[in-house]
């Protein structure tokens, strides 16, 4: 019975003992963060401009208003001027103009006093055929639902980088879960023999559209960078944390950049989920 209290009074002091420790961290110099689309779709393409801030700031990332952008083709030498738009907070394309297929383009940024630059080729697409779903029960790592199946062909021998990018009724889905990338390690007919969504289920009426890129390497390589970070859980066995390698350049100035710039085609399809004797 001595024992049981001993241990009781040994439980409460250690938990008496623990308190919340807060680390100092130095504060840094707000680093711009550019996001930077450029496809053949005028829809798609923006650039978007954060800076970081303190790690224990709880407000939302300041965003860079009054910056100069431009998109120029080192191809045809026509360029293509930006303007911040306040509803979508972002930089857009003036006159809805877009990329060319088989172009190279690089991105200008100055903000200040600093500026930056990327450049990228806009490849040729690969072939979207269709996308079917079928309903799953629940498994073992498998949640009911609908899975998606996308069907096409990748005709080339290289430069075979993709990301899926889902929007699920009007919504983007970007959890960490939900960054498809693939790209030739295991061939290319990964299309061509139907390539499963299977960690995302559906439900009935949901509407899907399928955005299909494909990517400059570089580009793909800051995406995988981003989801391993994503999933760096700072435990024991985890790398130490660290910011992907943008393809985003200081042309001058001092400083840091962080952000990628994604030159691709874009290609879509839309999908809604019905039961079988129903039509879209």
């Amino acid at each position: 019975m001595r024992n049981i209290i001993f241990y009781f009074f040994f439980l409460v002091f250690l938990s008496s003992c623990q308190e919340e420790v807060v680390l100092e961290l130095k504060q840094l110099e707000p680093i711009p963060a550019i996001e930077a689309i450029w496809t053949n779709n005028p829809n798609v393409n923006q650039v978007r401009i954060l800076l970081s801030k303190d790690y224990y700031d709880e407000e939302p990332n300041q965003v860079v208003e009054d910056a100069e952008v431009s998109i120029t083709s080192l191809t045809s030498g026509k360029i293509v001027e930006f303007r911040f738009s306040e509803q979508a907070n972002r930089y857009l394309a003036l006159n809805n103009v877009t990329g060319v297929i088989g172009e190279q383009y690089e991105l200008n940024v100055k903000i200040g006093d600093k500026e930056y630059v990327s450049r990228g080729t806009m490849l040729e697409p690969p072939i979207l055929d269709s996308i079917t779903y079928e309903f799953k029960e629940e498994r073992f790592f498998r949640e009911e639902g609908y899975y998606l199946t996308v069907y096409g062909k990748i005709p080339f021998v290289e430069e075979n980088n993709y990301r899926i990018r889902i929007i699920k009724n009007d919504t983007l889905m970007n959890s960490r879960l939900d960054y498809l990338l693939f790209d030739d390690t295991f061939g290319t007919s990964i299309l061509d023999q139907g390539f499963e969504l299977s960690g995302i289920p559906f439900k009935l009426n949901d509407r899907i559209r399928l955005e299909l890129y494909r990517m400059n390497r570089d580009a793909f390589d800051y995406i995988s960078q981003l989801v391993d970070l994503l999933f760096n859980d700072g435990g024991l066995f985890s790398s130490p944390p660290q910011n992907p390698q943008s393809n985003i350049r200081l042309k001058s100035g001092k400083g840091e950049v962080l952000g990628y710039f994604l030159v691709s085609p874009f290609l879509n399809e839309t999908v809604r989920i019905v039961e079988e004797d129903q039509s879209d």
